[in-house]
């Protein structure tokens, strides 16, 4: 029998554009799932605050492609209600739907508070409610949390990080639980060009300490987050040029122990869009 690392292998997509609310979108969400799976794609992670209905168009028009939320917000939707839409999704889908949970961030929150314990108690709530913790996956960047998914669920999806977040991360997991971070790419091999989109798509992330506190964790200074991210930051976090150093950035996290990477493609229209020739030229470059 086939474990949940064979069937998500090695590379996936990232992407908020493969979630909508607009049922006139659901033809096109599902070819672009559809492509994703014949270009080897083991994996499409929705984006953004997506819930288990967002996966069903993906689903539908694929046949092994997994899906995940990255991530549903716990502050969204009640844990019963999680675990029941979630129960339906995998009903029509078995084994191929993922939820991934996440405390998102304060700014986005108005309810905020004690997210850590309010995680423990949301997972309680999915176990009583019969949801498998091996079937959730959590967003988890700081130890707590990383030990947190260790126990109570999958794995962890990891997002916004470098592979020396990995390595710590899988020393913290160990070898079972999945490993599955996001990593962002710029398909364009002029530096100077691609760090202004980088450094564009960076600057929201770089309001929510969440993150900020994580680059710190890691050795980067007060300087690296501040003012749109210093050089140093932004070439952490995103890869960019020929597509061999793009490989080689993406296959780092592989070496520092990730069983899968959520790969991100940013290009100069920050919305939320399908970049579906920049995924082919990704899957041809992953393959």
């Amino acid at each position: 029998m086939s474990t949940l690392k064979d069937r998500i292998g090695r590379y996936g997509v990232w992407n908020a554009g493969l979630r909508s609310e607009d049922p006139a979108r659901r033809g096109e969400i599902g070819e672009a799932a559809a492509e994703l799976e014949e270009l080897g794609f083991g994996a499409a992670w929705l984006g953004g605050s997506s819930a288990a209905r967002h996966a069903v168009p993906l689903l539908d028009a694929t046949r092994t492609l997994m899906v995940g939320t990255s991530i549903q917000s716990i502050w969204q939707y009640e844990a019963e209600d999680s675990a029941a839409a979630f129960a339906e999704v995998d009903a029509a889908h078995p084994g191929r739907f993922l939820l991934g949970l996440g405390v998102s961030h304060a700014k986005l929150a108005d309810q905020y508070r004690r997210p850590y314990s309010a995680l423990v108690a949301y997972l309680d709530a999915l176990d009583a409610a019969g949801l498998p913790a091996d079937r959730r996956v959590l967003a988890a960047l700081g130890p707590r949390t990383l030990r947190l998914a260790r126990d109570r669920a999958a794995g962890a999806v990891p997002y916004l990080v470098t592979p020396e977040h990995t390595a710590e991360a899988r020393e913290t997991l160990g070898e079972g639980p999945l490993l599955a971070p996001e990593f962002k790419v710029v398909l364009e091999p002029d530096p100077a060009r691609a760090r202004d989109i980088a450094r564009a798509y960076l600057a929201r992330y770089l309001e929510l300490p969440n993150y900020t506190n994580n680059f710190l964790r890691l050795g980067f200074t007060e300087s690296d987050v501040a003012d749109g991210g210093s050089d140093r930051l932004v070439e952490a976090v995103f890869a960019w040029g020929p597509d061999t150093a793009i490989r080689a950035r993406v296959d780092a996290f592989l070496t520092a122990g990730a069983d899968h990477v959520a790969v991100q493609v940013v290009t100069e229209d920050q919305g939320d869009t399908l970049p579906r020739a920049e995924w082919r030229r990704l899957g041809a470059l992953l393959g």
